[in-house]
């Protein structure tokens, strides 16, 4: 029976990415989960019976997450659901890039409250639903973790990170000069031989 890794892809991104990652897990089966939740409480609905599925298929897989597919992973599963999982630039505290965002925007929590969603100038759409939810299922995390940030990530802190990895056990690894989107050949490149040295560590797959 192959050992299973299951991609989940970032904002914009799409399942058909799962194919950049096959040649990275050799003897595996790849497969992109083509989701379609916009919210973490969709997620919740959404992500656990497709990995019950693969679970009973072929056990335990090894997650790929990229951005806020690696947030709504750790809204959705556990390691009930999951072997080990690497992510690339996750969101880790959607509050505090609410927060920033708001700051941003110019936008106090009472006007986010009385509007519900609120566009800012920059083309995010601000939620009270969403913070109020984040506020109220903090994440808890608690697979076997590595985890890759790019030093110039717009999005997380490096601090933030830090504090992730620190709280749940993950290693991190931060690439120099990197962005949130990791996308030149310079960055794949990076991305690439830090998955190979993840997966090559004794009883990883």
């Amino acid at each position: 029976m192959k050992h299973s890794v299951v991609y989940v892809h970032g904002k914009g991104g799409d399942a058909g990415e799962a194919e950049h990652y096959r040649p990275l897990f050799p003897g595996c089966e790849v497969v992109g989960f083509d989701y379609h939740s916009q919210s973490p409480w969709e997620a919740r609905a959404e992500f656990p019976p497709f990995f019950e599925r693969l679970c009973a298929e072929s056990g335990l897989p090894v997650l790929v997450a990229n951005s806020i597919g690696a947030f709504f992973s750790m809204c959705a599963l556990s390691s009930r659901y999951v072997e080990r999982a690497l992510f690339i630039s996750p969101i880790v505290n959607m509050e505090k890039l609410i927060a920033d965002m708001m700051s941003l925007a110019n936008v106090t929590e009472d006007e986010l409250r009385v509007r519900g969603e609120i566009v800012a100038g920059f083309g995010e759409t601000l939620s009270w639903d969403w913070l109020q939810d984040v506020r109220n299922h903090p994440l808890r995390w608690n697979v076997p973790t590595c985890v890759l940030y790019g030093e110039c990530d717009n999005l997380t802190s490096i601090e933030t990170m830090s504090s992730f990895a620190a709280r749940t056990g993950a290693s991190l690894t931060v690439m120099p000069g990197g962005e949130h989107w990791f996308h030149t050949p310079e960055q794949m490149r990076f991305l690439d031989a830090w998955i190979l040295n993840c997966v090559s560590r004794p009883g990883y797959l």
